[in-house]
């Protein structure tokens, strides 16, 4: 007969990923064993193999629902019919504090994908491409020009460099909050690439004619 799971089995599962998050953040995820994970979490070694057969399948699934919650709560936040500024500082604020408390799972998917096997890495790649498909709809609708640029990817992905790697030098308490720095890393968005899509559009005219 298969061993049934204990009520609180989903809440001990989710307090070894945040605890294995931490580890793998501090220690780096090569360093960190079974054992020492064990230990953090404060349950035997035994204990753990019951919630995970292995360090690798922790890894996926402390990224994976990372991943997970920052798509469910952009996607709760975003508002295709507002205006295109509005949107777009909605999703990075959203996004801001998708990242509150989570600065070790953001680390542990930005350092760490690298050590699971390619068929994972795909799957946890796929959801980060619906994310960032999310947000460079958002860019476009600032800059339509950009739209079918080449210069679009660009754009998107410095915003999420401004937002990525807040957690390095952001404090919360400090003279700049969350909803400031949303507020700035749209107006950076929106105030530069209105050169860069007159840009495009003299590209595509260029393009046209040589045609």
């Amino acid at each position: 007969m298969a061993r049934s799971r204990a009520s609180d089995y989903d809440d001990k599962r989710r307090a070894i990923l945040n605890r294995s998050a931490e580890l793998f953040s501090e220690h780096g995820y090569d360093r960190a064993s079974m054992n020492k994970i064990a230990q953090a979490c404060g349950v035997s070694k035994a204990n753990l193999y019951h919630y995970y057969k292995d360090k690798e399948e922790l890894l996926f699934d402390v990224i994976r629902f990372h991943l997970e919650e920052l798509l469910d709560v952009v996607e709760a936040a975003d508002r295709p019919g507002l205006a295109p500024l509005d949107r777009l500082r909605a999703l990075v604020g959203a996004l801001l504090e998708a990242y509150r408390d989570a600065d070790s799972q953001h680390n542990v998917q930005i350092s760490s994908m690298r050590f699971l096997p390619p068929e994972r890495q795909t799957e946890l790649k796929a959801m980060e491409r619906d994310l960032v498909a999310l947000f460079s709809d958002a860019v476009a609708g600032v800059a339509p020009k950009l739209k079918d640029s080449r210069m679009l990817k660009p754009v998107t992905m410095s915003l999420f460099g401004m937002v990525n790697w807040h957690y390095l030098w952001f404090r919360s308490g400090g003279s700049v909050t969350r909803a400031d720095y949303a507020d700035l890393v749209t107006r950076l968005v929106a105030d530069g690439t209105r050169g860069i899509a007159a840009e495009a559009t003299a590209e595509r005219g260029r393009v046209g004619a040589a045609k």
